[in-house]
């Protein structure tokens, strides 16, 4: 029988946090469930779609909901990794050079149209996205958790941009897409919005401290042995995949298993299923991988490619719940309508 440490059920400020981005966005329950499951993993998030969808509202509502600092730096080709980070200054009065911390150092960093910006800044993300730190003139400066950068792109428009290098990429733990509302959606967000934005008037139903507890409690979902390989098998099936120069490697396999036992924690399981493992997949593993050629020709996304994975990596049905049980068992309490799939 297999031993776990006890899990916390989710508390009520997680449905809080749907409710209240909700107000802002309509009809995008799915894609703020991910994005917060992404965060309860302790990942970064890139948004990237049309003009116009919401990437912006959805950064700046999760911030304000969960009660975190928040700071927008816009990326121009002009931006200097220094205006990212922070820079050292140098004080005549005391002789020193005091260091001035940029707009990096906060709860949630919102990158605005990152792939605007030249790679030399693009790189200024890549330590504190790993790290949980900056270095300036050789002397580290550590950020104060929770830190979460949420990225945003344009994916149809490249003049004047520049694209995300692999490494880069694969630092965020999910791409997500917001998409356009329905025409009903498009209705009510209309009357809605008509006299005032909510975005003006959302307040906090969560603190740092929260989430902090939360991403603990995460870390504590079971996953059994079988859905590991399972995770991993998928991993190395995009390795294998004929379109794909470069698939998945550790790091996406250790994300698909975090945002897998985010989406359990917060529907109420202390352990992990396939179900959650394939809804986590898309988001973790497409921007991850290194098309070739032909694909690129063939206008094959990385969506597609995980479809095809995902259809031909078999599914574990004996896999434990921590009791020994099947994992087909009902869940702990019964899961939320708002968290349920659209």
């Amino acid at each position: 029988m297999t031993t776990m440490t006890a899990v916390s059920l989710p508390p009520a400020f997680i449905g809080r946090v749907l409710d209240n981005v909700a107000r802002v966005l309509v009809g995008k329950n799915d894609v703020t469930a991910l994005a917060l499951a992404g965060i309860l993993a302790g990942g970064h998030i890139l948004l990237e779609d049309a003009p116009g969808t919401g990437k912006t509202m959805l950064a700046r509502a999760l911030a304000a909901s969960l009660g975190l600092p928040f700071s927008r730096v816009q990326f121009t080709p002009d931006l200097l990794p220094s205006d990212v980070t922070g820079v050292s200054v140098y004080r005549p009065a005391s002789g020193t050079f005091e260091f001035v911390p940029g707009p990096i150092f906060t709860g949630i960093l919102l990158a605005d149209e990152i792939n605007r910006a030249t790679p030399k800044t693009q790189s200024a993300l890549l330590e504190a996205m790993g790290e949980g730190q900056v270095t300036e003139s050789g002397v580290t400066h550590r950020l104060t958790a929770p830190f979460v950068v949420i990225a945003t792109q344009n994916p149809v428009e490249h003049e004047g941009t520049y694209r995300l290098p692999e490494a880069q990429l694969d630092r965020f733990l999910l791409r997500l897409s917001v998409g356009y509302p329905t025409l009903e959606e498009e209705v009510r967000m209309l009357g809605r919005l008509q006299s005032q934005h909510p975005i003006h008037t959302l307040e906090a139903v969560a603190t740092a401290a929260d989430l902090l507890e939360a991403q603990q409690a995460v870390r504590s979902v079971f996953v059994a042995e079988d859905l590991r390989r399972y995770v991993s098998g998928l991993a190395a099936r995009t390795r294998q995949h004929p379109l794909v120069a470069l698939g998945g490697g550790p790091r996406a396999s250790l994300g698909l298993q975090g945002v897998a036992q985010a989406l359990a924690w917060m529907e109420g399981r202390a352990f992990v299923t396939p179900d959650d493992v394939q809804r986590a997949a898309p988001g973790v593993l497409s921007h991850r991988l290194s098309l070739r050629v032909e694909a690129r020709l063939q206008g094959t996304p990385g969506e597609v490619i995980v479809a095809e994975v995902l259809r031909a990596e078999p599914v574990p049905v004996e896999a434990g719940r921590p009791e020994g049980g099947p994992i087909k068992s009902e869940p702990i309490r019964t899961v939320p309508d708002r968290l349920s799939r659209s």
